[in-house]
């Protein structure tokens, strides 16, 4: 297999198959990157933009090229030394006529060779053991009763199914060989033999009429036909309240995968794992591991299959392959101070964590107050951002996830009700009980399983049970301990059956409640209510802290270094909710508060943009406001000459970009659940935010003083970005770069994020070859940030030890701006990087155009690496020639971040 050095991010779909990847091999190889990092590629839903909702794990789709494809993309990575790091997606299904699996368990029900692979309650009181299916556009009377469900037939299977627009709801085949029966025929359970069909189109014939919707007595028998089956057909709305299976967050259309039953596991790992054996595959990372039931148990089931793939590869080899052991990394937000647990087995996380380490370095904690006063005053809504997921979370508990609340509920009640001494603790107490400590867990979940709630998971659990307290009156808290003692307090190994499956599924359904209730009241809801400045609340960034001190970024890139050495960094990823350089640009306006804020104040309620005095909100319109200064293309120059008639190509900009923004902003609207949903969306309150984008882009005299404050974000914005994209290429781990963000990346959330890309832009940046610090001087077309991960990736290439095993050291800086530079040290025995970058960097600009930084006496001290000679520059031109410090107006004046090597073997051990 091939060393992991650095990966690139690239979704697959019908418009981007593995022919496609394939073209963009070369591209990335003279990058730098050493694997592709490809979306899901097991068969999903037609049509998929993002494999996320998978049919059939144990194929490859047809639509990215099937297996074929796959090969010819293996090939061409194999011909340049790379490799493929695969996301699958072990937690859920897509539902429909496309899984097999699914319509197999419709059919059959409990009886169905794949009823264990899906995690559904047969048992959930008010479910009658049948499957409830809520995917009616109305009450299931009026459907049936306007004719919208009929009887079909399927020619091609010899199979009778219920047909709703373009669902199609098998039946169970005794059922249907029992209407061919009434119809005058043999019963047939298997359906109608190929060779016979034709001859009984006349049986089939009668047998939908008896059922034809346009009869009372069709309708009764149709109806009939229907309470016999496996599953109950119901209006969608009643998914959030009675739903009795597991999906993901809540996305009726994805059903939970029990992967934690080992045969389950294996049936929808196999063909994924052959793969590997294969030699196609170097690495896994794990979509969503905490929506899993037991997911250190999955770890390490996985990670036991590998190690088995690896030996007998060896075997096969000779030794040459095997020796180098297959990274897993997890897809896993982790909260404010949590840590990876490690005893997974697994290589790291996939980043979210360092993507909010280098945001909240880039803040500057000044600017925070003026920003939060003028949200307070335009929005009328608190800046306290934990506030706002407290407030989300009770919404979810009592509305998108009622569900998944009331299955725990149930799971507690059914605890309780088997001792006497808690048989007390009622359904309405524990309602009150348990919505308490999931509204007060801090991070997704906890890990409890048959031994008990891991150490590390204490502090959280602690946290949760103070939040609840306050919440609840003294006589419901009383039964916290109790709470505490079944999910984990006590293993449930120590206790015998039925007590100890209870307690183990009582923990499984909380800690699979709380990982949702997160997800969904952080990242969906109270990410677009709360907007002190936009940039704190992406996918993984910690909202309720607004700037972190650089000593932060160190102690975690220490952490890194001793715990997961191969874990991923990223600052772009396919869900971000903003591009990594918007992100840059946002968090320059923490350093121009002074300016910004009374502009922003006054564009809040200028009639130029409002029709109204209330719509939309006034957090809508600093959202908008946020976005519209800090997404502003690069390449858009109305504005910028005052009084200049348009171009047509400014205009064109000009609508392009509003397009994007008002694709955003009504997802933003949507998602903040306070003037619009998406289950009831406002479309007058939706027009109004967009008729303001539309006027702010108008191409008027605002519009150019829109222009001028976001062009003075550029130059800032512009540092800061090649300044994270240093610190991911050096700091402890393997370096992500997400498809497109070589250049330039002011993209919004997705679908924007996952426009085509303009390869040939990039591959003649590549083969111009130019030296960073000449592509800064013209920066705007974002060829500096491809210059300077090709010149970084290619020292990683040259020498791996150094990122694999460096020893990583923070360097002090002294003089008078030695706040505003980051700098450390990787060193081996032979080799030592110095790395150096600025931050708030208006500290040391002049003009807003001027692109040399002002140092002033400000020097980086190396004397405690005891190097030698020179230091050879890798991004700026002269080398350091005193190696116990760089002045840093001689070596980041003329570009601001850089990066020596030292080669020799007198370094201090």
């Amino acid at each position: 297999m091939r060393q992991l050095r650095a990966t690139v991010r690239l979704q697959l779909h019908a418009g981007f198959t593995f022919d496609d990847a394939c073209g963009q091999v070369d591209y990335y190889a003279a990058l730098g990157v050493s694997h592709l990092y490809l979306s899901p590629f097991l068969a999903s839903r037609a049509g998929s933009m993002h494999g996320y909702d998978g049919v059939d794990p144990t194929r490859v789709d047809p639509e990215l090229g099937g297996e074929a494809g796959l090969a010819r993309l293996v090939e061409a990575l194999r011909a340049r030394d790379m490799g493929i790091l695969a996301d699958i997606v072990p937690n859920h299904l897509a539902v429909g006529a496309e899984n097999a699996w699914w319509q197999d368990v419709l059919a059959r029900g409990r009886a169905s060779d794949f009823a264990s692979c899906f995690d559904i309650d047969w048992e959930q009181p008010g479910a009658d053991g049948r499957l409830l299916l809520p995917f009616l556009g109305d009450r299931y009377v009026r459907v049936l009763e306007n004719g919208e469900l009929t009887l079909d037939w399927d020619a091609r299977h010899g199979a009778f199914f219920i047909g709703y627009h373009e669902h199609r709801f098998p039946l169970d085949p005794a059922h249907a060989a029992a209407l061919l029966t009434a119809a005058g025929g043999d019963a047939r359970p298997g359906g109608i033999p190929s060779d016979e069909r034709e001859s009984d189109d006349s049986r089939v014939a009668a047998v939908i009429a008896r059922h034809d919707h346009g009869t009372g007595e069709g309708r009764a028998r149709l109806h009939g036909l229907l309470e016999r089956q496996a599953y109950r057909l119901a209006y969608w709305r009643t998914a959030n309240d009675a739903l009795n299976w597991r999906r993901f967050f809540d996305i009726t259309e994805l059903v939970g995968v029990r992967v934690e039953d080992e045969s389950v596991f294996d049936l929808s790992h196999a063909y994924l794992l052959s793969l590997v054996e294969r030699g196609w595959i170097d690495g896994l990372r794990i979509d969503h591991i905490d929506g899993l039931a037991d997911p250190r148990g999955y770890a390490l089931r996985l990670r036991s299959r590998l190690q088995a793939i690896a030996e007998r590869r060896r075997e096969l080899d000779g030794g040459r392959d095997g020796a180098n052991r297959r990274p897993i990394y997890v897809e896993k937000i982790l909260g404010d101070g949590e840590r990876l647990h490690t005893d997974w087995e697994v290589d790291g996380a996939t980043g979210y964590e360092f993507l909010d380490l280098v945001s909240g370095i880039q803040h500057d904690p000044a600017g925070r107050e003026p920003l939060a006063r003028l949200w307070r005053e335009i929005s009328g809504r608190p800046d306290d951002f934990a506030a706002e997921v407290q407030a989300a979370r009770r919404e979810m508990l009592h509305g998108a996830l009622t569900a998944e609340f009331e299955r725990c509920v149930q799971s507690i009640d059914a605890l309780a009700s088997i001792d006497p001494a808690t048989r007390e603790f009622s359904a309405a107490t524990i309602r009150r009980v348990l919505g308490a400590l999931a509204v007060g867990y801090p991070v997704y979940r906890s890990y409890a399983g048959r031994n008990g709630r891991p150490d590390a998971d204490a502090g959280d659990f602690n946290h949760a049970m103070d939040v609840a307290r306050s919440l609840l009156t003294a006589a419901d808290a009383a039964w916290l301990p109790l709470l505490d003692d079944w999910f984990g307090g006590r293993a449930a190994d120590a206790f015998d059956e039925p007590e100890r499956q209870l307690r183990l599924t009582a923990t499984t359904r909380f800690q699979q409640l709380t990982s949702p209730l997160a997800a969904k009241a952080v990242e969906d809801t109270a990410g677009y209510r709360s907007a002190v400045l936009l940039s704190r609340n992406d996918v993984g960034c910690e909202g309720a802290h607004f700037a972190y001190a650089p000593a932060r970024l160190h102690e975690a890139n220490r952490e890194r270094l001793a715990t997961f050495p191969r874990a991923m960094l990223t600052t772009a990823t396919h869900d971000h909710k903003r591009g990594e350089d918007v992100r840059a640009r946002l968090a320059a306006i923490s350093e121009l508060s002074d300016v910004l804020v009374p502009k922003m104040q006054a564009w809040a309620t200028d009639q130029r943009l409002y029709d109204s005095r209330e719509t939309p909100s006034g957090g809508d319109r600093l959202m908008m406001l946020q976005l519209l200064l800090t997404a502003w293309p690069l390449a858009l120059t109305s504005g910028m000459v005052p009084d200049a008639e348009l171009e047509d190509c400014d205009r064109q900009g000009l609508n392009a970009f509003a397009d994007r923004l008002v694709a955003w902003q009504q997802k933003a609207m949507r998602e903040a659940k306070l003037a619009s949903h998406w289950l009831a969306p406002d479309e007058a309150y939706e027009q109004a935010g967009e008729d303001a984008i539309r006027c702010a882009l108008s191409g008027d005299e605002l519009t150019r003083e829109l222009a001028e404050a976001a062009a003075l974000l550029d130059l800032p914005g512009a540092i800061n970005g090649l300044a994270q994209t240093v610190l991911r290429l050096c700091s402890p781990g393997v370096p992500d770069l997400y498809q497109g963000t070589e250049f330039w990346d002011q993209s919004l959330v997705d679908p924007d994020n996952r426009r085509p890309v303009d390869m040939a832009a990039r591959r003649e940046a590549l083969d111009e070859a130019e030296a960073p610090t000449s592509a800064w001087r013209h920066w705007r077309d974002g060829a500096v940030k491809q210059a300077v991960i090709q010149r970084l990736l290619t020292l990683r290439r040259e020498h791996p030890e150094l990122f694999h095993e460096g020893e990583y050291l923070p360097l002090h800086a002294v003089g008078a701006c030695a706040e505003h530079v980051i700098a450390f040290a990787r060193r081996t025995p032979t080799l030592t990087l110095v790395v150096a970058v600025p931050r708030l960097s208006m500290a040391l600009s002049g003009a807003s155009d001027d692109q040399q930084l002002r140092w002033g006496d400000t020097s980086l001290m190396l004397d405690a690496l005891g190097l030698e000679g020179a230091g050879e520059g890798w991004l700026t031109s002269p080398p350091v020639e005193t190696p116990t410090v760089i002045r840093l107006h001689e070596h980041l004046s003329a570009f601001p971040c850089g990066a020596w090597v030292w080669t020799s073997g007198t370094q201090l051990r």
